[in-house]
């Protein structure tokens, strides 16, 4: 659990939320690091009977984003799971002054990162019981786009850790697939190693933004705009690298070993130019890509395609928001409550 120097205070969204900081370590360029997790946990009296009322949940964000989505968190509270969301080192409420926003130059350095949360949370390595049962509670891990592609990789680098994993459009591969990936890998590659936080072009148009907006999705209060601005953060070489080795790793095959949900928009839309269609598609990834990719995880894999949902598929309007938690509750009956 949280060590004795360590406090659980108020955080930005209100009761019932609290946030832990995390430190990290020193990066030498940039200072210290350090993470932050959220919590909200249910009144245990109230939830006693409550069907997932042994579960952890463990929620990690996607690319320029943060956690904001309180609905998500009482999907789970009310069904008496207790509800954590991480903030990684450079992102949201871990973001320092004179960091760079989300940079890091390989996906298992983040293994700090979540491994300080699990402690937090009771589920360290050092207390780990087997099937990830520690003092009779479960671990759920629930990764959405770049945060997906994260847990997917640590949970096949650390078997039985996780007793089940949920992505919510993860991204598994580039937009450009695979074979335009490993076209660019090698000059991506060579550019990170002589200049890892250089500039690039610019790739997000603004577009899921303004989707996001036509929906009344966006977070609010005032820290949205440095945590999550309107156009993402600019991407640099070395992140860029560490995020193409993830998707050579999925392409190669790995096995998170635990039932997996895979959350998917019925279909995408180009980021091209705006298009209306962007308030009920995907418009960040190229959906059949990670469909096809997700089947490259492990060996027991459910893909709910949902019609209307946006990249954020518990983002999209109320029907495809309503079926995608709909998917993820009769999920959840079948692979994790009865698997007590």
């Amino acid at each position: 659990m949280a060590g004795p120097t360590q406090q659980w205070t108020p955080d930005i969204l209100g009761e019932p939320f609290e946030q832990l900081t995390l430190p990290l370590g020193i990066d030498g360029e940039q200072g210290p690091l350090e993470a932050t997790l959220v919590r909200s946990i249910p009144n245990g009296l109230t939830t006693l009977f409550a069907p997932l009322r042994d579960v952890d949940v463990l929620y990690v964000h996607g690319w320029s984003d943060y956690f904001f989505q309180t609905e998500l968190a009482r999907f789970w509270t009310s069904r008496g799971a207790h509800f954590f969301a991480l903030d990684l080192r450079r992102y949201g409420r871990s973001l320092r002054p004179g960091q760079t926003p989300g940079y890091i130059d390989s996906l298992d350095d983040y293994d700090i990162d979540i491994e300080a949360a699990l402690s937090a949370m009771g589920h360290g390595a050092e207390e780990q019981g087997a099937r990830g049962v520690q003092h009779g509670r479960r671990l759920v891990l629930l990764g959405h786009s770049t945060g997906g592609l994260t847990l997917t990789l640590w949970a096949s680098r650390h078997p039985k850790r996780a007793h089940a994993l949920v992505l919510n459009s993860p991204w598994l591969e580039l937009q450009l697939g695979a074979i335009g990936r490993q076209a660019i890998a090698p000059i991506v590659e060579m550019r990170a190693r002589f200049d890892p936080r250089g500039t690039q072009p610019a790739v997000d148009l603004g577009f899921y933004t303004r989707a996001q907006r036509q929906l009344e999705s966006l977070p609010t209060g005032e820290e949205r705009a440095m945590w999550r601005p309107d156009r993402g953060f600019p991407t640099v070489p070395g992140w860029l690298a560490a995020i193409l080795d993830g998707h050579r790793r999925i392409a190669s095959g790995v096995d998170v070993g635990c039932p997996t949900l895979v959350l998917l928009s019925v279909g995408s839309t180009p980021p091209l130019t705006w298009k209306e269609s962007m308030t009920s598609t995907d418009s960040v990834l190229v959906v059949d890509d990670i469909a096809r990719a997700a089947t490259r995880v492990g060996r027991l894999i459910t893909i709910a395609r949902i019609d209307g949902a946006i990249h954020d598929v518990f983002l999209s309007r109320e029907e495809p928001r309503a079926a995608a938690y709909a998917a993820l509750d009769h999920w959840m009956t079948g692979y994790v409550d009865r698997q007590q």
